[in-house]
This record gives structure tokens, C-alpha cells and sequence, in this order.
């Protein structure tokens, strides 16, 4: 007579109709888990047999309830935010509702629910505000909340704050307590990346990509999505007792491991779909200034018209200024071991899916338009950056 059977674990996503969160659902699907994705918005792509989408607001406590019910979940890796990049990073209200008080939505649901794992994925801004990092590691200290330069980084660190808070409080409906932990990976890429490799896409596609700025030798660093799914299964697994609750309370940095100039990893991407990488190098302050500026201008006109910021300061600052971080304690302590990966595999989806440019193409008078007005609005920068008595000189 065979055995039986365990009853298959479930695991419950938030964010799952997102690009990583997606990648993270199919993934544990494929390991024999049964997988709950919870998003305002459904998947890009068809939901494997086993994965079960609920449609459901994260600021809403009544939505996210109901993701819990008639399942069993033994653990939630919480991954829905808002705010990180774009015109996004300047709802504050959003970004306010989303990061914290969605954070503080999910903690509730897996106390009440009896859910004893909580993975959360955070991020490198909790600790970085613009300032130059070497090789950090996670005893390095928050930075404080009225030095972040944008609204999500600062809620991103409330909320990784109440999650690592939350550790070892007790369990409404079984025996035990909650374990959390918090992921703080790099900027995440791969095939089908949905945020910002599109937005780099279009403004190669616009002609607007026309100089590099800042320090050739700062140094930043990058996830592959494959990557970070792996960080975030050890991490599931290391607050398990079978693991002595190792990653219970515990932040972790999650990279490539390969610090790199920003514009120069994304070179491949640039001249393999058939652009001239920039030769033109800004100064840092200049560039800026002249995000504060586009700020500015998406305050006063984006009721009107909601443009796409060309940039704003925290991209500025996370594209051009050090920032790296250890990985030791993550190899120690999860097993982590970054695989290479390098942007061909982008650039072949970019191509499969209609970009790239064609040889003896010329700027459409679309793109001349824009980079008039980037043109005119970098003059505008620069003669407010210059001191008067320059001005007056000229």
C-alpha cells in the first residue's frame, strides 16, 4: 500500500501579476507548490495550471483577507509596492496607501490568518540616499527618513522597518509565531521586464538618448530576475525550523555581485539594437538640476497633461552615484550564489518583439521635437545653475 501523500504547501504572492512576482509565482508552480497571485491587474502571460490569480486592491484589508480564504498559506512573500521609478515616484499619497499601509494590510491578514513565513522584498534605498557606498553590508543603519530624496525609498524603509518588527509575534490560529525577513535587491532585469528597460527602450526609440552624465568610474549594481527568484525561495526556506530559523528578523542584500558603471551595462542593449552609444558626458550636478527641474514642470502641468519625467533626482542618484553592497551574509546565511547573466537575452526579446533599428533609419520629426525640448530644457538648467555674474558676463 503506498503512502500517503503531504499535502502540497501554498504560498501567496502579492504583487503576483507583476513581472517579477509572476517569474517568482511560475517558479515555485514548477517546485510542486500551490501559488496564490494577488494584484490589482492581472499577469502579461497565461497562468500555469496550479497558480490561482485573485484579483484584489492591497490598500483594501477586506481584499486581502479574501486572498486567504479556503487556502491554508504557509507563506507570503510580499513584493506589491508603488512609486519606484517615473511619474509613479511622485504620487506621494499612493505611494503612502501602497507601501505602508498595504504593508501593514499583509501583516495583519498573516497574523490573524496563522501564516508563520513572510519574505519581503525591500530595497538598496532603505540604506541609500545619494551617498557614496563601498562593499556595505547589512550593518549599516537606515538612513533617516527626512534624508530620502523620494517618497518611496522613505516608505520602503517604514515598511521593511514593521516587517522585521513583526518577527516573533504570536499566531491567532495555530501554535507558534511569525517569521519575517526582507530582501534589498539592485535594480531588477531580464527578458519582458516590464518598468525600465521599456522606458530606456523609447527614449532610444525617441532619440532622446544622447549623453551619459556623471563619474565614468561610479559603480552600481543590477539583479537578474532568475537571480532573485532564487534568493527569494532560500530565503522562504530559511525561516524554517529544518534551518534553525537562520533568516528570522534578518535584511539581505540580493545583487548580481557585479558592481558596474551604470550606462556602461546597459552599452549592449543600446548598440545591440542598433543605436550609437552617447559620447557626450554631463556633469552630475547639471543633470540634477535639471531632474528637479522636470519635477517642476510634472507638478505644475501633469494634472493637465501626465508626461513621463525625463528624470528625476533619486534616478539620477541611483544611476550615477557608488553604490554597492556585500553579499556574504546572503551566501552564508541563504545559500545565495549569484549565476552570470549578462543583456543578450534582452536584446533578443526586444528584437523578437518589433525593436530595434533599422540600418540608414533618421530620427522621425517626433524624436527632433523631444530632444529640441531636452535641448531647450538643459540650456534652462544651466543658465539657472550658473552663477549671475556669469549670466551677466555672457
Amino acid at each position: 500500500m503506498d503512502s500517503p501523500r503531504s499535502p502540497k504547501e501554498t504560498v501567496l504572492i502579492t504583487g503576483g501579476g507583476g513581472y517579477f512576482g509572476f517569474r517568482l509565482g511560475c517558479a515555485l508552480n514548477q517546485k510542486g507548490l500551490r501559488v496564490i497571485l494577488f494584484d490589482v491587474s492581472s499577469p502579461a502571460h497565461t497562468i500555469p495550471e496550479g497558480v490561482k490569480f485573485i484579483r484584489g486592491d492591497i490598500r483594501l484589508l477586506a481584499d486581502v483577507e479574501r486572498a486567504f480564504e479556503d487556502a491554508d498559506v504557509t507563506c507570503v512573500f510580499h513584493i506589491a509596492s508603488y512609486g519606484m521609478s517615473g511619474r509613479e515616484q511622485l504620487n506621494r499619497s499612493r505611494i503612502e496607501d501602497v507601501n505602508v499601509g498595504g504593508t501593514d494590510n499583509v501583516l495583519q491578514a498573516c497574523r490573524s490568518r496563522g501564516v508563520p513565513r513572510l519574505v519581503y522584498t525591500s530595497t538598496f534605498n532603505v540604506i541609500f540616499g545619494g551617498q557614496v557606498i563601498r562593499n556595505g553590508d547589512e550593518s549599516l543603519p537606515y538612513l533617516p527618513l527626512h534624508l530620502h530624496p523620494d517618497h518611496y525609498s522613505r516608505t520602503k524603509s517604514v515598511a521593511e522597518k514593521k516587517v522585521l518588527e513583526a518577527n516573533g509575534t504570536a499566531l491567532a490560529r495555530r501554535a507558534g509565531v511569525l517569521r519575517t525577513c526582507a530582501l534589498r535587491p539592485a535594480g531588477i532585469y531580464g527578458p519582458g521586464e516590464q518598468r525600465h528597460l521599456p522606458r530606456i527602450v523609447s527614449y532610444l526609440e525617441k532619440g532622446l538618448f544622447r549623453f551619459v552624465y556623471g563619474d565614468p568610474k561610479s559603480l552600481v549594481e543590477f539583479v537578474h530576475v532568475d537571480n532573485l527568484v532564487q534568493a527569494h525561495i532560500l530565503a522562504s526556506e530559511a525561516l524554517k525550523a529544518d534551518k534553525g530559523h537562520v533568516a528570522s528578523g534578518q535584511p539581505y542584500f540580493i545583487s548580481d555581485g557585479r558592481p558596474v558603471n551604470n550606462f556602461e551595462f546597459f552599452r549592449p542593449l543600446v548598440e545591440g539594437l542598433g543605436y550609437k552609444f552617447p559620447s557626450v558626458r554631463l556633469p552630475l550636478p547639471l543633470i540634477y538640476f535639471f531632474a528637479f527641474l522636470t519635477e517642476m514642470a510634472y507638478f505644475l502641468l501633469g494634472r493637465l497633461y501626465n508626461f513621463q519625467p525625463f528624470l528625476t533626482r533619486t534616478e539620477v542618484y541611483k544611476t550615477a552615484v557608488t553604490h554597492y553592497f556585500s553579499l556574504e551574509k546572503a551566501k552564508k546565511e541563504l545559500g545565495y550564489e549569484a549565476q552570470p547573466f549578462d543583456l543578450q537575452e534582452v536584446v533578443e526579446w526586444f528584437k523578437a518583439h518589433g525593436h530595434g533599428r533599422s540600418p540608414g533609419r533618421q530620427d522621425s520629426e517626433f524624436s527632433l521635437v523631444w530632444y529640441g525640448l531636452l535641448v531647450s530644457l538643459l540650456i534652462i538648467a544651466v543658465l539657472t545653475w550658473l552663477p549671475p555674474s556669469v549670466i551677466l558676463s555672457l
